[in-house]
């Protein structure tokens, strides 16, 4: 193989070099001009619109108190056991038959209702379902959702509200 060859090849082999370089850079630039396009475009804006509603919605749900005796209450940040374990017996006694804690029955399972609700709120509906579902949009939105079967008023206290509140806070 001559000298010449040699710098020939060198020559190309720089050439290809520089030729692959500007070809990443341009497949760089176009795909970084696709990206702000799919990020700006109208249907990526209503989906980013729905979520900031949808967690407006979930924090107005959490914020409604509901209707009835409860306007505050301040839960400790440990769980109290011994509450745990009475509100646990009152809800097998007097809920466990239309709300199963896991599953949809007659009635919203209790699992997970502490995201959804205020604790306010969930102590209103045991207390005072009658006028709930009467005035408040979400237990009217449930008492519809339940194919329009309304809680029972089983004449709790606040104390025993209270501990289904504790114990649904395990749940």
């Amino acid at each position: 193989m001559g000298i010449c060859s040699k710098i020939k090849r060198k020559k190309i082999t720089k050439k290809m070099k520089k030729l692959s370089i500007i070809s990443m850079l341009l497949l760089l630039v176009i795909a970084c001009k696709e990206y702000k396009q799919v990020i700006s475009s109208p249907e990526n804006k209503t989906l980013k619109e729905e979520v900031v509603q949808e967690e407006t919605a979930n924090a107005e749900l959490t914020q409604n108190k509901g209707i009835g005796p409860i306007k505050s209450i301040t839960l400790a940040s440990e769980i109290d056991q011994e509450l745990v374990t009475k509100g646990e017996e009152i809800h097998k006694l007097m809920c466990a038959a239309c709300h199963k804690t896991d599953k949809r029955y007659i009635g919203p399972a209790p699992a997970g209702i502490m995201e959804r609700r205020s604790p306010e709120w969930i102590m209103n509906m045991i207390l005072n379902p009658d006028q709930m579902v009467k005035e408040d949009p979400i237990a009217k939105d449930l008492l519809m959702e339940f194919n329009g079967s309304p809680m029972n008023n089983q004449n709790l206290t606040e104390e025993q509200a209270r501990a289904i509140l504790e114990y649904f806070r395990t749940l």
